[in-house]
């Protein structure tokens, strides 16, 4: 992909920083009602809004002046809109500068127009369009492209640490070319795995909220709010029904990906969530790497070059372990499988889809969709994901340790990078109460501790060893009591042993009375 960002660039040429669909969805669910006068701040922005510019005609181009704002309803229309839509009746819409306008109806003519047409990334409940867009817009901002020098200075960091490692670990390099990312290129190079990851809750959201939308319309659409019934003119029942379903996918994947560009803030590597989320590319974000260093008084060259070793020992591990990658994220698909969504608040949401309530859609997929309680299966699944990602984790700490020893300030970036990775952030957060789920190894010191003694008792070989097969892995036994690990992994290898031979034998006929040779 190109290293050009176009994430970084302000909406109107940096006349106006909002994201124009944002603005929409606002002015569509948080507005003020018509006619219901703003007070405080809002009415200093409507006051301001009216100095900007000249209202805007909306039966013809946008931003043109032409037409009458009396409904598109009439002659001609928006080409892409349902018939009789007028975004006029949008409360707030009006006031708004004619560049944020036109930007507005631009997009707003292409969800139209992708609802009739929709991409094959978007023919499920959930408009992954949407949510990439959303993504690469909560990314935005303060978000430079890298240069050729970060990107030089990126490989070189990783292509040290890779020398470093070298001595710490025996699983070998793959000899990559270290990548520089901004923090828009990493929602690209990760979107596909984030899809992976929650497609299966996000799913089951997205056909909660549009049944219970469906079911707040009626069968002729007589619950639509009275002003979303006059901004839709002489729209059908039907094409209101679908236009208004479409947006429970809509919101949800705009809330999935505000959450997604959010972490592209706080995350330093193409793998820092423990996941490699980009494949077996080793990458960097510089921004994000400078501003993990800000206020730590350590040399940026020795932060840069933990953090390289950091995703330079995670990408050994992976490769090397081909099962790892497939095991964790199978046992989030069991942790989704068992996913219930509460659809008490799911029919709030619909039945709050009232611009005059400014908390309805957003507040409620935000938070508490998803009941407190948990199946078996998915405490299971919740536990092995816990606990593997923070062997993952506690593999690397152990390993980075030991090529990182001459760092002057290997113990601060180390504690540094252990407390935010237990503790997790706000992004986190958001995600965990969209998908339901956290990707947090809550017991990295401990798992880093057995990884410590397996090393200082079996040597460096006899620790990397026990990542060959995926049977005899440590469980939160082991990271309770690390010195009888080898005694438990010696007892769990007997019984695979055993097991093994017992269907080798039923497999050779041995259960028939006869030997296998008879």
């Amino acid at each position: 992909m190109s290293e050009n960002n176009s994430g970084n660039n302000n909406q109107g040429n940096g006349d106006d920083p909002r994201d124009p669909m944002e603005e929409f969805f606002k002015q569509l669910f948080n507005g003020q009602m018509p006619g219901q006068e703003p007070d405080g701040d809002d009415a200093k922005d409507k006051n301001d809004a009216g100095n900007r510019g000249p209202s805007i005609g909306f039966t013809g181009t946008p931003g043109s002046g032409q037409g009458n704002q009396s409904g598109a309803g009439g002659q001609g229309g928006f080409p892409g809109f349902p018939p009789g839509f007028d975004p006029s009746q949008i409360p707030g819409m009006a006031d708004m500068n004619p560049q944020m306008m036109q930007q507005i109806m631009g997009q707003v003519q292409s969800m139209f127009s992708a609802m009739q047409n929709p991409s094959d990334e978007d023919k499920g409940p959930v408009n992954w369009s949407m949510a990439r867009q959303a993504a690469r817009q909560a990314a935005a901002g303060d978000d430079p492209s890298v240069s050729a020098a970060e990107r030089k200075e990126i490989d070189d960091a990783l292509r040290l640490a890779d020398m470093w490692l070298d001595g710490a670990t025996t699983f070998e390099t793959a000899g990559q070319i270290g990548k520089a990312w901004s923090r828009a290129q990493w929602v690209e190079e990760t979107f596909d795995s984030w899809k992976r990851l929650t497609e299966p809750v996000a799913e089951s959201v997205s056909k909660a909220l549009s049944g219970a939308i469906k079911d707040q319309l009626g069968e002729e659409g007589s619950g639509l709010p009275p002003e979303l019934e006059s901004m839709m003119g002489g729209a059908g029942a039907q094409q209101i029904t679908g236009m208004v379903e479409s947006m429970g996918g809509m919101a949800f994947g705009m809330q999935l990906g505000q959450a997604i560009g959010e972490l592209a803030k706080e995350v330093v590597s193409s793998s820092d969530t423990g996941l490699p989320l980009a494949g077996h590319t080793t990458a960097l974000l510089p921004k994000n790497v400078r501003e993990f260093g800000k206020d730590l008084s350590v040399d940026s060259r020795e932060v840069l070059l933990y953090l390289a070793l950091r995703e330079a020992a995670r990408m050994r591990l992976f490769i090397h372990a081909p099962w790892l990658e497939q095991d964790l994220f199978n046992a989030v698909g069991q942790y989704a499988a068992g996913i219930h969504i509460d659809m008490g608040r799911i029919e709030e949401a619909a039945s709050q889809m009232d611009p005059s309530n400014p908390e309805a859609m957003n507040s409620i997929l935000g938070e508490g969709l998803f009941p407190e309680e948990r199946t078996p299966m998915q405490e299971a699944a919740l536990k092995r994901i816990e606990t593997t990602l923070a062997l993952v984790e506690g593999w690397v700490d152990d390993v980075v340790t030991q090529a990182a020893e001459h760092l002057e300030s290997l113990s601060r970036l180390r504690e540094t990078m252990n407390r935010r990775r237990a503790s997790g952030g706000p992004a986190e957060d958001t995600f965990a109460a969209l998908v339901g789920l956290e990707l947090r190894p809550r017991r990295l010191r401990d798992a880093a501790a057995l990884w410590a003694h397996l090393r200082e008792t079996e040597g460096m070989a006899g620790r990397d060893d026990v990542w060959g097969h995926p049977d005899v892995q440590p469980d939160e036994q082991d990271l309770d009591d690390p010195t009888g690990f080898q005694q438990r992994r010696a007892e769990r290898q007997e019984e695979t042993a055993k097991i093994d031979e017992e269907l080798q034998k039923l497999l050779d006929g041995g259960y028939d009375g006869k030997s296998p040779e008879s």
